[in-house]
């Protein structure tokens, strides 16, 4: 058996209780995940998102730009609720300008340690040449943020003692989902084609940044029938695509 098939054969058994999916931008989850989102929160799964910007860059309508910031918040708290979430967090760093700090790391180990999931979702920190537009400079910080406080950060108790001094104990992170990958990097799909409307609803709510939503919904139901074929799930189906890493997971000692 392949390694990749091997994996795929031990994520399909994943059934999470709590879930933190992180993302740069309000719609960013929306993008890369809220399919695979909506399908574990009716399985059961606690769900929490945490946005890393404000969004203020955002837009392309200048009436906005004064209660840009607040729109984008208001989008994303609905958007979130049409896949099953309703706990948000924002971090609320500026759009454009999100680096991989310690600033910024030291906030996502306090989140990670807070909801102390089974699996961290979160961007990619690798650029992706097939479409530069998935690699925004916030998304790679965000994933590269992501990355470096799952390990070692996370699970060190002796990283930023503030945080345990506050009570926010050490913690291992089982599973990485990784959304907005070089097609390279991708190891796992999941089909999500009862989950696809649910999802397409929800990057329609963020109105505020898609001037033409009906050639955005066309184009992303394109990219999903094209990831299920990629994934090898078949014609006609809709899949999200991702690169799973396993951090503190059997697979972790079985060679991935």
């Amino acid at each position: 058996m392949s390694m990749n098939a091997a994996l795929g054969n031990l994520t399909k058994s994943i059934s999470p209780r709590r879930v933190l999916c992180f993302g740069a931008h309000p719609d960013d989850i929306d993008f890369g995940a809220a399919g695979t989102i909506a399908g574990w929160a009716d399985a059961g799964a606690d769900v929490t998102y945490c946005i890393m910007t404000d969004g203020d860059a955002g837009g392309f309508d200048d009436a906005h730009r004064p209660d840009i910031v607040a729109m984008r918040q208001s989008e994303q708290k609905a958007a979130a609720a049409l896949v099953g979430v309703e706990d948000i967090r924002w971090l609320g760093y500026a759009d454009g300008y999100l680096e991989a700090s310690h600033d910024v790391i030291r906030d996502v180990v306090r989140v990670i340690r807070e909801v102390r999931p089974d699996i961290v979702v979160a961007m990619h920190p690798e650029r992706s040449w097939d479409r530069l537009q998935k690699s925004h400079p916030d998304h790679l910080a965000c994933g590269e943020a992501v990355t470096r406080a799952v390990y070692p950060a996370v699970e060190n108790p002796f990283a930023y003692p503030e945080l345990a001094d506050a009570g926010l104990e050490a913690f291992k992170v089982q599973w990485m989902w990784l959304y907005g990958a070089p097609l390279e990097r991708e190891n796992h799909f999941v089909d999500i084609s009862s989950h696809t409307d649910a999802k397409l609803a929800a990057i329609r709510i963020h109105s505020s940044q898609h001037p033409e939503l009906d050639a955005m919904d066309s184009g992303v139901r394109s990219i999903l029938r094209e990831n299920a074929v990629r994934g090898g799930l078949g014609d006609g189906l809709s899949a999200e695509a991702f690169h799973v890493v396993g951090v503190n997971t059997p697979a972790t000692f079985a060679g991935f």
